[in-house]
């Protein structure tokens, strides 16, 4: 019999729309029926690519028994966190206050108001792990609803309450170069020379501060900031954790060595991912980084993307019931497809006959192609030719397999993520194939996803859009639109990214400085949430800081720099505590404390494309780039009065309220942007 999930389109829900469990979607009929009844809910929030979801489902909201005492003493409601990051984020703060640490699945219970006053993460359904069974934990929290419920009900106010008190905390100090210095210290200090990265087991990629030590090495030209980045872009790419075969990262490393990955995909990794591995290529010109790019892109196009442009969200880790079964090898496969290249690709890729995941072989890139060269006694270009081949054997052969389900449902704030990564490499490789991805996906989501009153929607699945967009649809999907803007010098998709904008001025500011994560017109929630700190996405405030300078330096508007500089003005004070946590952060300010060079390029595509390689030709992060052709009107007032000089294309540099004279030869624009 199902359950209220059914009409759903959220995959992660729809796997448990034939639970026992009389589980609802978060709304008004749950929120009524709970205070009509007086019963407590029970939240439980995940997503579909979450392993330990999958085993919490199988291990208790499949038992029947306990599906029949959920649905007597509680009203149970079921939330896919990438759906609302705004029930995920209010009650993931409220886990983490009541227990230090969090995580998913997570596990709340409520008021019937909605009130938070218990929580955990997984519960097991017998005791083990040193937790108790969630059966026990069901029973305790019925009895203390029975028997001490003014004392849920206190308790529940004051968790509330200091989770209020920490938006309401105002901060206010001027932007300082000393912040993007005490950052790159705490980083370097933190940083684990022996395995790259930072923290210990598990690893994740931190592409956000990668990306902000990119930065500031293209200022600094600093050789620890340049070790730092190679280390940690070899050890990942060279890692289990990336996939040796098909391409793409899984999400992160159970051990500190990234060889042992969660097998589950993120499209989210994967789109910063690439425009860190696109940037590390630009700045050494290591051809590996440009091959992990682009080996991370070719799987978005051929695995994750929907016939009409958008990207879906995960691939789960489990497949036929096994985490990673799809990715993993005994060498008894091996010899059998490779046959006389065996030995090579086995020593290429570190593969045993012991295995080092459960009795199989995760691929890794266990020896370099020099060394291969001399122990198999080929040529290191005739090593590369039989990898290849032997990778592509294996690939095809994987491909017989059944394959990891994939969550197809299509989120605004990711394809923004991505839409940047394709726009950005089209730009950079001069890949026309992810221009048309980019341009599509950019197509879909503003005529699929959005209101006829131009806001947007959060989800797309099976041709239908829902749910109220958040500050971070807006935010990344404008970056997304900026970034192909100075692709393709379409007009269109600035005009698009400038009317998203102006829609978080006006439906998600604070007036206190920064943004709320939900609008002004959005469901009323136990409090409404403002997330400033980064987690696997930048923060929704950081991006949206970013996109308002971006424009105010193709605009000149100051109603974009100022909302800015009160979002930046918000978060100084807390960076020093915490740079790994604040990343996005660190990336905005250098770009503001930077002036930013404003560039404007008049001329004909043609005679302007020598101009546009220079601009182009290297990674330069603290730059925005208009161009036009002579005569033609433009919305973007950067292009307002340029001519050509001499019938020629020209280019003008401005920088911090003051404008270079016009030039016309590459060399000079050359200078003009190296001062």
């Amino acid at each position: 019999m199902p359950n209220h999930l059914l009409n759903e389109t959220s995959p992660y829900l729809l796997q448990h729309a034939h639970n026992p469990v009389d589980w609802y979607p978060w709304g008004v009929e749950a929120l009524q029926k709970a205070k009509t009844e007086n019963k407590p809910i029970f939240l439980s929030i995940g997503y579909a690519a979450c392993h330990w979801c999958h085993v919490m489902a199988h291990e208790s909201f499949e038992d029947p028994a306990t599906a029949a005492f959920l649905n007597e003493h509680f009203v149970s409601i079921k939330v896919d966190r990438e759906e609302r990051p705004d029930l995920d984020s209010i009650y993931m703060n409220a886990v983490m206050a009541l227990t230090g640490q969090g995580g998913w699945p997570m596990s709340m219970f409520l008021t019937p108001e909605g009130v938070p006053f218990y929580g955990g993460t997984y519960f097991p359904n017998v005791p083990r792990y040193n937790m108790p069974a969630f059966s026990q934990v069901l029973a305790a929290i019925v009895d203390a609803w029975q028997n001490r419920r003014e004392q849920i009900r206190t308790n529940g106010a004051q968790i509330l309450q200091a989770l209020a008190s920490e938006t309401r905390e105002t901060q206010d100090a001027p932007l300082e170069s000393d912040t993007l210095l005490q950052a790159v210290n705490y980083i370097h200090q933190a940083f684990d020379w022996a395995h790259g990265g930072w923290g210990r087991a598990p690893k994740f990629p931190q592409p956000m501060t990668i990306e902000f030590l990119i930065r500031r090495y293209t200022t600094t030209h600093d050789e620890l900031l340049l070790n730092m980045i190679t280390q940690t872009l070899d050890v990942m790419a060279r890692g289990g954790m990336y996939d040796q075969l098909g391409g793409g990262f899984h999400r992160y490393a159970t051990d500190e060595i990234w060889l042992v990955p969660h097998f589950e995909k993120m499209l989210y990794d994967n789109a910063q991912l690439a425009c860190v591995y696109l940037h590390a290529w630009q700045i050494t010109l290591n051809v590996f980084y440009r091959r992990i790019a682009e080996q991370i892109l070719d799987y978005v196009a051929r695995e994750m993307m929907d016939p009409r442009g958008g990207f879906y969200s995960t691939q789960d880790a489990d497949s036929e019931g096994h985490e990673g079964k799809f990715y993993v090898w005994s060498a008894e496969e091996i010899r059998g497809i490779l046959g006389a290249d065996a030995p090579m690709f086995m020593d290429a890729y570190g593969v045993t006959e012991r295995g080092n995941f459960e009795g199989k072989n995760i691929l890794h890139l266990a020896r370099d192609r020099d060394v291969l060269a001399a122990t198999h006694h080929f040529a290191v270009a005739e090593i590369e030719t039989r990898l290849n081949a032997a990778r592509q054997k294996l690939d095809a052969l994987r491909e017989s397999r059944i394959k990891p389900a994939r969550d197809e449902k299509v989120l605004t704030a990711w394809n923004g993520l991505m839409l940047a990564a394709f726009a950005q490499a089209a730009r950079v490789l001069q890949r026309d194939d992810y221009r048309a991805i980019a341009e599509r996906n950019a197509n879909f989501v503003l005529a699929d996803m959005r209101d006829a009153d131009g806001r947007l929607r959060r989800s797309w699945k099976n041709g239908s859009a829902r749910l109220n967009g958040y500050l971070e649809d807006y935010a990344n999907f404008a970056e997304g639109l900026l970034a192909l803007y100075e692709t393709t010098f379409d007009p269109r998709w600035f005009i698009a990214a400038r009317d998203l904008a102006e829609t978080m001025l006006a439906h998600f500011s604070d007036a206190r400085g920064g943004f709320f994560d939900t609008s002004d017109d959005h469901e009323t929630l136990v409090m409404r949430p403002k997330d400033i700190y980064d987690n696997a996405v930048p923060s929704g405030n950081a991006m949206a800081a970013t996109v308002l300078l971006k424009l105010s330096a193709l605009t000149a508007d100051p109603r974009y720099a100022d909302a800015a500089d009160r979002a930046m003005r918000f978060i100084q004070p807390s960076i020093g505590a915490n740079p790994l946590g604040l990343a996005q952060w660190l990336c905005t300010i250098d770009f503001a404390l930077a002036h930013p060079k404003e560039i404007a390029i008049i001329g004909q595509p043609e005679q302007a494309r020598r101009l546009l390689e220079v601009v182009f030709g290297t990674f330069r992060p603290n730059q925005v780039v208009a161009f036009a052709q002579p005569g033609a009107s433009s919305p973007i007032p950067l292009l307002a009065q340029r001519t050509q000089l001499n019938g020629q294309a020209t280019a003008y540099v401005c920088q911090n309220f003051a404008c270079l004279l016009p030039v016309i030869d590459p060399k000079d624009l050359s200078a003009q942007l190296d001062t």
